[in-house]
C-alpha cells in the first residue's frame, strides 16, 4: 500500500457553499479522514464563472486541498465526491515527493524562502547581466569602427 501526497481540486455548488461554507468544506476533511488520510492543507481557491453550466450553475466555488492518503483509498474518495450534492466536479493529482513541501507552504500562504533574499539575488543578477550586455555592445562598436577604417 503506497501512501502518497495528492492535490484535490473540488468545484462546489456556489449556492450550497454560500449557505453553509463550513459544512460543505468540512465534508472534504471528513472524507479524507474516513479514508485513513491526513489533510495537509484545505482552503478556498476562488469563485469564478464556469466555461459551461454544470448542474444548472454558471458559477463554481473552487476548493484546494493537499492530503496524504493510501492510493487504494482514492477509489472510495472518488465515489464519495460523485454522490455528493455539494461537489459538482473534482480532480485528484498525485504530487511528486520532491515538490510537496513547496506546494504545501505556498497553499498555506507562507513563503518557502525569504522574499528579501530573492529580490537581492535578482537585483545582483540583473546588474551582472547589464554589465555583460554593455561589454558586448562596446566590443561590437569597436569592431564596426575597425571595419569602417
Amino acid at each position: 500500500m503506497a501512501v502518497n501526497v495528492y492535490e484535490g481540486m473540488y468545484i462546489f455548488d456556489p449556492g450550497r457553499f454560500a449557505r453553509d461554507a463550513a459544512g460543505v468544506s468540512g465534508k472534504i476533511e471528513k472524507m479524507v479522514n474516513e479514508a485513513g488520510g491526513e489533510l495537509l492543507v484545505s482552503r478556498l481557491w476562488e469563485e469564478r464563472r464556469l466555461a459551461y453550466p454544470i448542474k444548472g450553475n454558471r458559477k463554481g466555488t473552487y476548493w484546494l486541498t493537499y492530503f496524504r492518503a493510501d492510493s487504494q483509498q482514492l477509489t472510495g474518495m472518488n465515489r464519495q465526491c460523485e454522490i455528493s450534492d455539494d461537489v459538482m466536479r473534482h480532480l485528484f493529482i498525485k504530487i511528486d515527493d520532491r515538490i510537496v513541501d513547496a506546494l504545501v507552504s505556498h497553499a498555506q500562504g507562507s513563503p518557502a524562502t525569504d522574499k528579501a533574499d530573492d529580490d537581492k539575488k535578482a537585483a545582483d543578477k540583473g546588474a551582472t547581466a547589464d554589465e555583460e550586455t554593455a561589454g558586448d555592445v562596446e566590443s561590437v562598436a569597436a569592431t564596426d569602427e575597425e571595419a569602417a577604417e
